[in-house]
């Protein structure tokens, strides 16, 4: 099958926090399994390059689509309710996304949404999410309070709900 490859950029160049990054993002895929939430195949290492496989997704993203003017509000309505219930998914699995923004939700040729790159994901248990204090991690625009002022001992699954009310 056609799939899409993901790589570490420049692999022999990578730190051990790019590493450590590629690798939690595959630990945290294998943990999902939504019709919105696009599936990862294979994990492996080939020549010391770590990879993963995924379904190919033919179309753009959310930022694509929304960078061509306004969109119909039962169209985002709908949208937005699948790309929720897949948070909720890796919620219920103990992941937190930590990066929703409109360039991580890819729309297919059907118009469906699929919620993608776990890379800054976060296993949470019992409510703790590990992660150095006082670091930031996301995108500026789409995180909660307690995300951008660094304050990881407060993330949890509403740091996700706030993304996606502001996506």
């Amino acid at each position: 099958r056609v799939v899409a490859l993901k790589l570490i950029r420049s692999h022999h160049f990578a730190g051990p926090a790019e590493k450590q990054r590629f690798k939690r993002e595959m630990l945290a895929t294998a943990k999902l399994d939504h019709p919105n939430i696009v599936p990862v195949y294979e994990t492996g290492e080939l020549n010391g390059c770590p990879y993963l496989t995924m379904k190919l997704i033919r179309g753009g993203t959310l930022a694509d689509l929304l960078s061509q003017g306004p969109l119909p509000a039962e169209k985002v309505v709908a949208m937005i309710a699948k790309v929720a219930l897949a948070v909720q998914h890796a919620h219920d699995r103990g992941v937190l996304h930590r990066d929703l923004k409109p360039s991580n939700v890819l729309i297919d040729e059907q118009g469906e949404p699929w919620l993608t790159d776990f890379g800054l994901a976060r296993l949470f248990m019992d409510g703790h999410v590990e992660t150095l204090e006082g670091s930031q991690i996301g995108t500026p625009m789409y995180m909660a309070p307690e995300q951008a002022a660094g304050r990881s001992n407060q993330l949890g699954p509403a740091t996700d709900v706030w993304a996606l009310g502001v996506l």
